[in-house]
């Protein structure tokens, strides 16, 4: 029998120990899991426990806030990496919309220049849009979306505010063909606007201008502006060519020839003027205040 009392003494004691550590092992994890209303507790119960435990627990305390803070600043970082993605896509936005504006402005500009030069010339002007050009070489010229149905005809002169672009060769309906001035086969009666000699004006190979049949005896040099004579159809007078760079004195020949840099840069037009009224009205007709015209001498 002492010996069987003996063996529960000690089963006792071993379910003790075990309730004990299950107990301490239960109040350890409420207090790591829930610091803070733990800190409060042991706080008010200040006992050996509490100081026991106090220290691990405030080491526990201080991750749990370091890990919470650390959380807050990472979701804080993914708010602002989501406000400059979406900030960056705004200004993308916006400079794609600044470039269509800006784009408009200068189409605006461009119709308001044409617009006055139309109202403030003797000529009746039909403006047209440039929507193709030649790429073959073997002609320099550009289609109008312009035609026949808006009384645009073949030599009609073709202009911009700068000055000469080129001569109307071919109509459809709906389209015209302009060939430049600076193609080889066009050919412009030209006048040098300081000595008042006369010559016609081609395009070069080179994509340039030369006025021909200069008399031997003029006093062109560089620099000379040259415009339109107005003695062959499709341009009245006084419209800028272009400007003479380098003149040409052969011995022995009969006429000089000048080198010229054209007024209009005829690979970048958007926008054109198609003269339509007959040769022979000048362009150097400038209005009374009476709102009639009057001719320059």
């Amino acid at each position: 029998p002492s010996r069987y009392m003996s063996m529960v003494n000690v089963r006792s004691s071993y379910g003790a120990r075990r309730l004990a550590l299950g107990l301490f092992a239960l109040l350890l994890a409420a207090l790591f899991l829930f610091p803070g209303q733990s800190q409060g507790l042991l706080d008010y119960l200040d006992g050996p426990v509490g100081q026991l435990v106090r220290v691990p627990l405030e080491a526990v305390s201080s991750l749990d806030q370091g890990i919470s803070t650390m959380w807050q600043e990472y979701v804080a970082l993914q708010n602002v990496a989501d406000d400059n993605r979406r900030l960056r896509q705004e200004m993308d936005w916006l400079r794609g919309e600044n470039h269509q504006l800006r784009e408009a402005a200068a189409a605006t500009q461009r119709l308001t220049v044409l617009l006055q030069f139309k109202e403030q010339a003797a000529p009746t002007m039909v403006a047209a849009q440039v929507i193709g050009r030649d790429s073959s070489n073997r002609y320099r010229s550009m289609i109008l979306n312009k035609g026949e149905s808006d009384g645009i005809q073949k030599d009609m002169g073709v202009v911009t505010p700068s000055g000469v672009v080129g001569r109307v060769v071919k109509t459809t309906g709906a389209t015209s063909v302009v060939l430049l001035v600076t193609d080889p086969n066009n050919a412009i009666a030209g006048l040098i606007q300081r000595t008042r000699d006369e010559g016609i004006v081609e395009g070069t190979p080179q994509g340039r201008a030369k006025l021909k049949y200069i008399p031997m005896l003029s006093s062109v040099k560089e620099g000379d502006q040259v415009v339109t004579s107005g003695l062959v159809g499709g341009f009245p007078r006084g419209l800028a060519i272009g400007r003479i760079t380098a003149i040409d004195r052969e011995e022995g020949a009969l006429f000089q020839t000048a080198e010229l840099a054209p007024e209009v840069d005829v690979n970048h037009l958007e926008e054109v003027l198609v003269i339509q009224t007959p040769h022979g009205e000048s362009a150097e007709a400038v209005r009374r205040p009476d709102g009639g015209t009057k001719r320059q001498p």
